[in-house]
């Protein structure tokens, strides 16, 4: 099962400069897990004390997981994982 995690430019230092990245699991939560165990240096920027930093927003082809199941929303085979982080300023 082949799920492509897209990789926003402030995270891409931890991927070797990857823009995507593909991955295999059923929910989010192994998808991403995954995408760790292929690139470990992204679990501190994407997790702490295992749960997902509040400032990185999942989507699933487009949907935020915050509306679907959170972690545990189902991907299927193509699926696209869109990682988002929060721009803040003024």
């Amino acid at each position: 099962m082949a799920i492509t995690v897209e990789i926003p430019s402030p995270l891409r230092e931890a991927t070797g400069g990857q823009t995507a990245v593909v991955v295999t699991g059923t929910t989010v939560a192994a998808a991403l897990a995954d995408l760790i165990r292929q690139h470990p240096l992204l679990e501190s920027k994407l997790f702490h004390e295992g749960r997902l930093r509040p400032y990185i927003n999942v989507f699933v082809n487009d949907e935020d997981i915050r509306y679907l199941e959170e972690m545990q929303t189902p991907v299927s085979d193509g699926a696209t994982i869109a990682l988002v982080p929060a721009v803040a300023g003024g």
